[in-house]
């Protein structure tokens, strides 16, 4: 197996590797590494069908269940991420990283391309390590021991709204889902910090109000988007992508109009975030 490193600070590329046999130890052990090492890895031209996407998340943990997204019917554990032609929006189309509100987060999400329009459709993500690691010392001891509050209210307050331009279905009968976790997140396997906070989901630090919070997190989710602190990855057919979602954001680009594209979404359980 080949890493081919993306950018400088994140992402890298796992070549000459078939992802839908059964993976020995050792294979399952350097996938993981190379995810630990840059946030998030990519692979290209796998064959999979949904029982082998299924097992390929099993390798790294228990699969769970979206809280407030339908599912494949057949196939509880996938999530569809569709966008058809006639759509005119998209889920993930902010920086934001998945189901924060959660009391455990998921440890990653592993994204499968099974319909991909010939140009437009990429995805970014962003380094939630290089973004503390660049916060003064000043602002880093004001965050340490900070925590704040998690909320899907942005998707559940406006389900009806959103289901309305979208493909991917929002549940409407989910009610608010709230959980606290510290803005600066120990990594439980690198034992590096990160900022964890996203525009969607962060409501504001607990014990102030919205209106307190916002100016401090506006000023976070920019500084942690910069582009150096990002990669880009240009969709194929049978591309895959896997991040770590607790020391990472992602962006999903609306940018194929009139076109059509159809993803698998599978996540991994987390942990409560320390």
């Amino acid at each position: 197996m080949e890493i081919r490193r993306l950018t400088g600070v994140i992402g890298a590329e796992l070549l000459d590797i078939d992802i839908s046999r059964n993976l020995g130890a050792d294979e399952v052990a350097a996938i993981r590494r190379a995810l630990l090492d840059h946030q998030v890895i990519f692979f290209r031209d796998q064959d999979l069908t949904p029982e082998k996407h299924i097992a390929f998340a099993q390798c790294f943990g228990e699969i769970s269940m979206t809280p407030v997204y339908h599912t494949l019917p057949d196939y509880p554990q996938i999530m569809p991420v569709v966008k058809e032609p006639t759509d005119k929006d998209v889920i993930g189309d902010t920086w934001h990283t998945d189901e924060t509100y959660h009391p455990t987060p998921p440890l990653g999400s592993i994204l499968y391309g099974r319909e991909v329009p010939e140009v437009g459709g990429d995805t970014l993500w962003c380094n939630l390590y290089r973004a503390y690691d660049t916060l003064s010392d000043a602002l880093k001891r004001q965050l340490e021991g900070m925590r704040a509050v998690h909320s899907n209210n942005f998707l559940s307050a406006n389900s009806q709204a959103r289901n309305a331009t979208r493909s991917t279905k929002l549940r409407e009968d989910v009610g608010v889902i709230d959980s606290v976790h510290p803005v600066v997140r120990t990594h439980e396997e690198t034992g590096r910090k990160c900022l964890f906070v996203n525009h969607p989901f962060t409501y504001a630090f607990e014990g102030m109000t919205r209106e307190e919070s916002l100016p401090l997190l506006q000023y976070l989710y920019q500084h942690s988007a910069k582009p150096e602190n990002t990669c880009r990855f240009r969709w194929r057919k049978g591309s895959m992508a896997f991040w770590d979602n607790r020391c990472t954001m992602h962006y999903a680009i609306n940018d194929y109009p009139g076109e059509r594209r159809a993803m698998h979404r599978i996540t991994i359980q987390g942990s409560v975030p320390r």
